[in-house]
C-alpha cells in the first residue's frame, strides 16, 4: 500500500510523539526524582493524581470555552450543534471538543490507576504524563485546521502516554514488571 503524502506526515508526526513519550516517562521511571514523589499512603497517592490532573481539566474547560465562545459570537452557530447545520469553525471546535473529552477522561482514569497500582516511586510519571497532554493539547489545538499532519505530534503526545502507561500497568497486574 503506497501512503498518501498526508499519511507520511501523520507517520512523522505520531512516531516524533512516540519518541518524546518514550524518553521522558521512560527517563523518569529510571531516574525516580523525589520530589515528585508522594507519600505512600492512598490518600497522598490519589491526591498527588488529582492536583496534577487539574491541568488536564484546564484543557477540556478550555476546548469547551472555545466552542462556547464561538457560537455566541456567530450568529449561524448560537442555537447549538443540534438546532443548526453548524458552520466549518463550529463543526472543528466541535470535533477538537470530542476529542479532547476523549482524551481527558482516558488520561484522568489512568492517572488514577497508576496512583493505585504503580509503586510509589515511579507515580512522577503522572506529572510527566500530564505535562505531555497539555504540549499535546495546545499543539493539537493549533494545528486541528491545517490537517492531520499538523495535528498528529499534538495527538500523539495526548495519546501514547495514556497507552504507555497502560501496557506498564498491564505488566504490573501480571505481575511481570513493579
Amino acid at each position: 500500500m503506497q501512503l498518501t503524502e498526508k499519511q507520511k506526515g501523520v507517520v512523522r508526526g505520531a512516531g516524533m510523539a512516540m519518541v518524546i513519550t518514550l524518553i521522558t516517562l521512560i527517563g523518569v521511571l529510571f531516574w525516580q526524582p523525589d520530589f515528585l514523589t508522594p507519600s505512600n499512603t492512598m490518600a497522598g497517592r490519589l491526591s498527588f493524581a488529582l492536583k496534577a490532573d487539574l491541568f488536564v481539566v484546564l484543557l477540556l474547560v478550555i476546548s469547551i470555552g472555545r466552542l462556547a465562545r464561538h457560537r455566541f459570537h456567530e450568529p449561524a452557530d448560537i442555537d447549538g450543534g443540534g438546532m443548526s447545520v453548524g458552520t466549518a469553525r463550529a463543526k472543528s471546535l466541535q470535533a477538537i471538543l470530542q476529542n479532547t473529552l476523549e482524551q481527558t477522561v482516558l488520561a484522568i482514569t489512568l492517572h488514577i490507576l497508576w496512583a493505585v497500582i504503580a509503586p510509589v516511586s515511579w507515580l512522577a510519571a503522572i506529572p510527566v504524563a500530564v505535562g505531555l497532554f497539555v504540549v499535546g493539547r495546545l499543539l493539537f489545538f493549533s494545528g486541528y485546521e491545517s490537517g492531520a499532519p499538523a495535528r498528529a505530534v499534538g495527538f500523539g503526545l495526548t495519546f501514547y502516554p495514556n497507552v504507555l502507561l497502560l501496557i506498564i500497568l498491564a505488566l504490573i497486574a501480571l505481575r511481570i514488571v513493579g
